[in-house]
């Protein structure tokens, strides 16, 4: 993974440049040499915001193991029938 600094002036001479290097890594894009921006690959975007995991990865519990849980028994009675 690389990580490639250009300016707003070159990102907007160069956007598919931009875009390209954004294959290889993160591309900081600075506003009077001040890092403003960073462009980034849908996958890696995805990655580092968990937008890609499944239902199952999102509700997997990992201290669950740790958690004491016991319900207590529900008490049911049957009611009376009214005809």
């Amino acid at each position: 993974m690389s990580i490639t600094t250009i300016s707003s002036r070159e990102f907007n001479q160069d956007t598919s440049g931009a875009k390209k290097a954004a294959q290889d890594g993160p591309v900081y894009i600075t506003d009077r040499g001040r890092p403003a921006h960073v462009l980034l690959c849908m996958e890696e975007y995805q990655r580092l915001t968990g937008l890609d995991a499944s239902i199952v990865d999102l509700l997997v519990m990992p201290d669950s193991a740790s958690v004491d849980f016991e319900p207590e028994r529900a008490a049911i009675t049957p009611r009376p029938l009214g005809f």
